[in-house]
């Protein structure tokens, strides 16, 4: 499990977010030190002048009106003034450049002896020492003539900021992926052998560049798709003519000939025109198939079995509850078929269909006690022209499987090769 996003979305309004953070602190930071020294200056100005006025007003004003003065300047601006006395616990200011500016910026139009705390005998705020003639005072004021009173305020702005600069990169992202996520949809459309819909083709250039290329990509493979099984049908036509009159010719011959020649060229001429089927099998395109909504999988498989009994062939059907399904009657008869087929004639009796309903999946298997198929070579055997080394010598074309993997991918499922137990195969076939 990783934290790190996965998508292309969140990997990009995650790396904006992290931009925008860092030019964000950046910004704040050039902030702090460009205004640092002006802002000194500002604060020191500000309480040079209060010690100065109230050091001239208690020096001009009348004796007995000194109290009410002090009073006043406490009650309007907040400003205290106390004798100092030996003894008293004074905090200094922190080592900080700010604070370092305003203290010698005060000395300088205050004079060197005056002395700047942030308490005095235990009492938090701007404390700022005056001298009348021998004797000491304090000037108190409240600690935001030193510092700001909302620090968190800018913060909140540069948090407000970064929040609307995310949402728009989001729906900037979002909007570029929207067409990706139908290129995504249009490929695996490909890659299950249907032939999706053209891509739209908008967006910025880069990605209507790629929906251009793709759905030329999509229109020359349908193209190909097209003529490969055009130029199959044409052959299978042309090899089936000869074959008719082979046929015809064998049929003629005097039954006093040899009766085993015979009837070896008339199971060469019957595998010729399997493996000819297979070949116009896999060339098909499944999907200009009709489809019907409430397709019996049952029902087809006991037709398949009743086919091969006919002929002489035991297939026995074990059939689940199933629900109706949207299927492709034809495609999924030439798959029980292409199955039945490998199993009788690379596996040994008897031979079953079973189907079941299983964690919300149709599944269908087709049984057989031969020798199986070693797991190492289970994903091998679904490629087309494929048989393995020991089936080699056999007719057949190596379709089969190929052919039952696309019919089910063609219905949006899937195709699995497993060891039977006590010997044998079990191709199982998973559907929606």
């Amino acid at each position: 499990m990783t934290l790190f996003p996965r998508t292309l979305l969140w990997r990009s309004v995650l790396l904006i977010a992290l931009l925008l953070g860092v030019a964000h602190l950046a910004w704040l930071q050039i902030f702090r030190v460009t205004e640092r020294e002006p802002r000194a200056r500002q604060v020191a100005q500000q309480i040079a002048s209060v010690v100065n006025l109230t050091r001239t007003a208690l020096i001009t004003a009348d004796p007995a009106k000194r109290l009410q003065l002090l009073q006043e300047l406490s009650q309007d601006e907040g400003i205290q003034v106390y004798v100092g006395h030996p003894g008293e616990r004074v905090g200094r200011l922190p080592d900080r450049p700010f604070f370092n500016l305003v203290e010698g910026e005060i000395k300088r139009q205050l004079g060197s002896g005056t002395r700047l705390a942030t308490s005095r005998d235990g009492v938090r705020g701007a404390w700022v020492s005056f001298r009348i003639d021998e004797d000491e005072y304090w000037v108190f004021m409240p600690r935001s003539r030193l510092e700001r009173t909302d620090p968190l305020r800018w913060v909140g702005w540069g948090a407000l900021v970064l929040a609307l600069a995310l949402l728009g990169a989001y729906l900037i992202v979002a909007r570029i992926n929207r067409p990706l996520r139908q290129l995504t949809q249009a490929a695996d459309e490909i890659g299950r052998g249907r032939t999706p819909p053209p891509v739209a083709e908008t967006g910025p250039s880069e990605i209507r560049t790629l929906a251009g290329a793709f759905n030329r990509m999509a229109s020359d493979l349908k193209r190909l798709d097209e003529e490969r099984a055009l130029l199959l049908a044409g052959v299978s036509h042309d090899l089936r003519t000869p074959l008719s009159r082979i046929r015809l010719g064998l049929e003629m011959i005097d039954e006093k000939s040899d009766a085993a020649l015979k009837a070896g060229l008339v199971q060469d001429i019957e595998d010729i025109d399997a493996a000819i089927n297979q070949f116009l099998d896999f060339a098909r395109a499944g999907d200009a198939e009709p489809v019907i909504t409430e397709g019996d999988l049952n029902a087809l498989a006991h037709s398949v079995c009743a086919r091969y009994a006919r002929s002489g062939k035991a297939v026995t059907l074990h059939a689940g509850m199933l629900p109706p399904l949207t299927l492709r009657p034809l495609a999924v008869q030439r798959l029980l078929s292409n199955l039945v087929d490998n199993a009788l004639r690379h596996g040994a009796g008897p031979v079953e269909i079973a189907t079941a309903l299983e964690n919300g999946k149709t599944v269908l298997e087709v049984r057989d006690r031969g020798p199986g198929i070693p797991p190492a070579d289970a994903e091998r055997m679904l490629r087309p022209f494929t048989r393995l080394d020991s089936a080699r010598s056999g007719a057949g074309t190596g379709l089969g499987l190929a052919i039952v993997e696309r019919i089910a991918q063609l219905h949006g499922g899937s195709v699995k090769l497993l060891p039977r137990g006590g010997g044998g195969l079990r191709v199982r076939v998973e559907l929606p």
